[in-house]
């Protein structure tokens, strides 16, 4: 059974910056187009960044320029650099495919304040 499991999020001054891993199991993790979705209190989630499996990257217009997807296929992990955080981007992050995406992880909580 496949499974996601994200981590490195945390609580984090505005201005500063996290790194978040995201380790896939139990699929063949490098065909896939992978991507970040993040998901605020009271809001839909929203998809934030993604990356094909030769490493071309798309990003959300909030958030690029600010973050870097980036994948390790001999590790099935996909990481999400985070700089020059904003409060608007407290959110849970979750990963997952952009295609027949499997069943969501719990997520890792990043909260941006002061």
């Amino acid at each position: 059974q496949v499974q996601l499991v994200e981590s490195g999020g945390g609580l984090v001054q505005p201005g500063g910056s996290l790194r978040l891993s995201c380790a896939a199991s139990g699929s063949i993790f490098s065909i896939y187009v992978m991507g970040w979705y993040r998901q605020a209190p009271g809001e839909q989630r929203e998809r934030v960044a993604t990356i094909s499996s030769g490493g071309i990257t798309n990003y959300a217009d909030s958030v690029r320029g600010r973050f870097t997807i980036s994948r390790d296929n001999a590790k099935n992990t996909v990481y999400l650099q985070m700089n020059s955080l904003k409060p608007e981007d407290t959110a849970v992050y979750y990963c997952n495919r952009v295609v027949n995406q499997i069943s969501w992880g719990q997520g890792t909580q990043v909260t941006v304040s002061s």
